[in-house]
Parts: structure tokens; sequence; C-alpha cells
């Protein structure tokens, strides 16, 4: 599934996507039929609109529907947004990236595809599997991926239960989703399940619905993230690195 011998592969550096988010804004009017100023006016309210959709209490177990038939697209907003607006803080994690990606990649809950494209990028990497509930965010990623010819090492999916996927990969990526999931603990289980012994996961979480509840859509119940903790200390053991963000490295426990 690797890029074949001689087929050029783009790089994306990190003052690439400081400068444009890789081409976001343009990338994203075009896939939502917005002009630039239709744009710019929905991205500042994005995060408030995302709210908006929540249904407030809901089951736990619904979690999972909601993201992938509720949100449409103004998922794709609010991230833009958050990673427009917060670039300098992204860019790092994209460093991060680059020092520990290689052959096969799990990008869990990617988004709008911002580390999938960049680790697509990467010599090292082989090839990038995205994963994403939502099939606005797979099909806006894919398109992304086509126009930065990077196509050939972007494979975008529902679910890890796709039989396309290898069984195991060199590296996983699960940036701001662990705290959407109804049982986090669980996913951690399945991403060492699916490691090689020497693979490095990236992994952060914001177990936190908001001073004035604007994460409504995140999970915080205290006996949720005490075996979320649990569990982390159990079958990983942190890399240390030396960038000041909330995303951690780890690898396996022995």
């Amino acid at each position: 599934m690797a890029v074949p011998v001689g087929v050029a592969v783009p790089a994306l550096d990190v003052d690439q996507f400081l400068a444009d988010g890789f081409d976001l804004r343009q990338q994203l009017g075009q896939f939502l039929g917005l002009s630039p100023e239709q744009l710019e006016q929905k991205l500042p309210k994005s995060t408030a609109d995302l709210a908006a959709l929540h249904p407030g209490a809901f089951d736990p177990d619904q979690a999972g529907s909601f993201y992938e038939e509720t949100v449409g697209t103004a998922h794709l907003l609010e991230l833009a947004a958050w990673h427009l607006g917060s670039a300098d803080y992204i860019a790092d994690t994209l460093r991060l990236q680059a020092s520990f990606a290689r052959g096969q990649v799990l990008d869990f809950g990617g988004g709008i595809g911002s580390h999938a494209l960049a680790a697509a990028a990467l010599p090292q990497v082989e090839r990038v599997w995205f994963v994403d509930l939502n099939p606005h965010n797979r099909a806006f990623v894919a398109a992304r991926a086509q126009s930065l010819g990077l196509e050939r090492k972007v494979s975008c999916l529902r679910d890890l239960c796709d039989p396309a996927l290898p069984a195991q990969f060199d590296t996983v990526i699960c940036l701001d989703v662990l705290e959407h999931l109804a049982d986090p603990s669980a996913q951690l289980h399945t991403f060492a399940e699916r490691m090689t012994p020497s693979a490095t996961a990236l992994l952060n979480w914001y177990f936190f619905k908001g001073y004035a509840g604007e994460y409504p859509f995140h999970f915080d119940d205290l006996a949720l993230v005490e075996t979320f903790f649990r569990t982390l200390q159990t079958r990983f053991l942190e890399v240390f690195h030396p960038l000041l963000i909330t995303t951690r490295a780890y690898r396996l426990m022995a």
C-alpha cells in the first residue's frame, strides 16, 4: 500500500501550515460552496453553531450517531476556525508528529485532515489511514488530499472495523477526540492492541465542558476520567518531548 517508487510526493512543512493551513480556506470554501466572504462570516461563530446542535442531556451511547449524522458540515467549520485561529499551537503538534510518525499511520478522528495530510507528506510514512465517523469530514479530507497530490498516500475510512486497514500501525494519532467518546478507556485498549511493539501514539484530551458550557459534547464524568487515566498508566509509557503543548507521546508498556 506504499506509494510506488518514482512517484513524487509533495512536501507540506510547518511554514506552509502557518501561512495558509495547507490552503484550508480555499479548499473549505470550494467544498461547501461558499464565497470567501460567506466563509469569513461563518468561521467566527462556528463553535457556537456547533454547540447549538447538541440536544443537551443525551444517552452517551448515542454520541457516535451524533457526530456521524447530526453535526453535518458544522464540525468542518468549527475545526477550521480552531486550526486557523490557533495555528501556532497546531504547528507544534505537526512538529511533534514529524518527530515520531513513520510507516503505517492511523489518524483516528482526524477532522479536517491537517495532521493526516502533513503525515502523508513525510518520506518515512508509507500510508496514512484517516478514520472518522463524519462522512463530510472523510469527503473533505479526500478532496484535500487530491488537491495537494497526496491521494496515493491517504485512505479515508469510517471506523477501525474496515478490512482495508492494516492489522497494526507504527504510529497512532488521536488529537482532540478522546473527550468526545463515551468510553475513552476502551479506545486506549483498542489502540494498544493495534500498535506494533515499537509504535508511538500521539494523544491529547480535554475532559471539560467549558466554563460557560461551550463544549457540551465533551464528557467529564469523574469516574470515566479516572478510569481513563488508570488505563493510560497501565498500558502506556510516556515518551518525553520538549514541546510545551498538551499532546503527549506514548509507547506500549513493556
